[in-house]
């Protein structure tokens, strides 16, 4: 049973407890299942056929969650697109996934029609827009279909920091793995009650976090977005159990004179992950909510994603770990011959479990590139402690040579992050007549605040190598940044190359 038909199962067996709330709305499990169904009722009935392609660009919403669910049900592949992009990239994945037909929102529809993609049709949540009608259009009757493991079930597109995204195929297995595998990692039960302020059309929010908490039967608290007055008063009114969010938004969160007047004593478990979190924000983290625990998750669209985590216990001691390899999952940092490397040595972090990718829609060579007998290369740099712990060092492309000399910005970026004035900080490289390239840091300073170049330099020249250190600073209102939260590096680097 695949995770659309565990949504309706529990629509059977627990048809009054309440699935998602969103904006003061509440759906139960019951009224869940009859809106997927009708979605899925509806493109049957309109002659779709299964594996027809149907593109979702929307904010987030409940009825985001009946459009992913319903689509899937119906043997449909549903494409999340993120909404952030420009009408140009939304044009390429509305292509380039040969999208049948179109789910968006009213706010949405003027950038889709600037694609001048041919959808069969555009249904608008939201208004009159036509698919809000139809999750209440009691006559649409749904004809279950068969869903084969390895069927596709989404496809997400990579965040296409370089070059064009990638269309990557997630099956009805990779998804339901996933699903179980942080389930058990998270220690999710029915109970659970998750507050989801990041989008829903990326893969963390969606499949480490939706679906998980699917599984188990627990309850979906949807913010349209982060806001810090709007998320906490949120995670206050709803008694949420759990809340993610990427660094950057807790270093918001904490820097509230009000954050330790928060009530939230069914909290148990706040999650991060997208980028590095300072050990100083996370001991701030443990320190301001002692009885609720933390954990790190690392993982990749193209494994659904997971990959490790590292538990409340190591957060301190291990800081910058992203710790052991999730259930299911072999997880190994390999040299440019696949072979293992020893503690400490850096290589290229492979990943092999029931939760990779099918492949790239459409790319035969970089999927053959990507995954080598069944370990999936992912590109990012790493090593492994004496406790067989992980560490992200890089991504490969990010990596900076300084004469001869590997500099990995994560390194550097974590020493920046130590100076107290610092809220966030970024570090890329930038050509040098005589090195090739030096390290430049870009640096935002927290809200009253300030802090001279001499003293980050000087602070830096004291904790790295000389020739790690920023040849210079720059500062910046905030940092570029794509819908999970990843800083945008080759939008800085423009900035010094012109």
């Amino acid at each position: 049973m695949f995770m659309p038909e565990r949504v309706i199962e529990f629509g059977k067996s627990q048809a009054d407890q309440v699935y998602t709330i969103f904006e003061g709305r509440e759906w139960t499990f019951g009224e869940f299942k009859e809106k997927a169904e009708r979605v899925a009722a509806y493109f049957q009935q309109e002659g779709y056929e299964p594996g027809d392609v149907i593109a979702l660009y929307a904010g987030n919403s409940d009825a985001f969650i009946a459009a992913y669910f319903g689509l899937q049900l119906g043997g449909f592949i549903c494409a999340p697109v993120n909404t952030k992009l420009t009408a140009s990239e939304i044009g390429y994945i509305f292509g380039h996934s040969e999208a049948k037909a179109l789910i968006t929102d009213g706010a949405l529809r003027e950038t889709a029609d600037k694609t001048g993609h041919p959808f069969n049709e555009v249904l608008e949540i939201g208004g009159s827009g036509g698919f809000d009608a139809l999750l209440e259009d009691g006559s649409l009757k749904f004809r279950p279909v068969p869903l084969q493991a390895d069927d596709t079930a989404v496809i997400m597109y990579t965040s296409g920091t370089t070059g064009k995204p990638k269309g990557v195929m997630l099956s009805h297995a990779n998804i339901l793995a996933t699903a179980e595998i942080w389930a058990e990692a998270m220690d999710i039960t029915g109970a659970d009650r998750m507050q989801i302020s990041t989008p829903l059309f990326h893969c963390a929010a969606s499949h480490v976090f939706m679906n998980p908490v699917t599984l188990k039967g627990g309850s979906l608290v949807i913010e349209t977005a982060f806001s810090p007055d709007k998320t906490l008063e949120t995670l206050e009114k709803t008694d949420a159990t759990m809340f993610f969010g990427v660094p950057a938004m807790f270093a918001i969160l904490l820097n509230r004179p009000d954050i330790r007047d928060l009530n939230v004593p069914h909290l148990r478990l706040f999650c991060y992950g997208a980028a590095p979190m300072p050990y100083e924000l996370v001991k701030k983290l443990k320190e301001t909510f002692p009885d609720v625990k933390v954990q790190n998750l690392y993982g990749q669209t193209e494994n659904t994603p997971a990959a490790t985590t590292l538990k409340d216990h190591f957060a301190l001691d291990k800081i910058g770990s992203v710790g052991e390899p999730l259930p299911r999952t072999d997880v190994r940092v390999v040299d440019e011959d696949g072979r293992t490397l020893p503690p400490g040595q850096v290589g290229e972090i492979v990943v092999r479990g029931p939760q990779v990718m099918k492949g790239y829609l459409k790319n035969e060579a970089e999927t053959a590139r990507t995954i080598r007998d069944g370990w999936m290369y992912s590109g990012d740099l790493g090593r492994t402690d004496e406790d067989g712990l992980l560490y992200i060092v890089d991504r490969k492309k990010d990596m900076i040579i300084r004469g001869g000399e590997n500099v990995y910005p994560l390194e550097v970026e974590e020493v920046l992050f130590q100076i107290p004035e610092i809220l966030e900080a970024a570090i890329v490289g930038v050509p040098h007549p005589v090195y090739g390239e030096v390290p430049k840091a870009f640096v935002v300073v927290k809200e009253g605040k300030s802090l001279r170049e001499d003293a980050i330099l000087a602070y830096c020249a004291e904790h790295l190598a000389k020739f790690k250190l920023p040849a210079e600073v720059e500062f910046l209102e905030e940092l570029p940044r794509n819908a999970s939260g990843k800083v945008l590096k080759h939008t800085l680097r423009p900035k010094v190359e012109a």
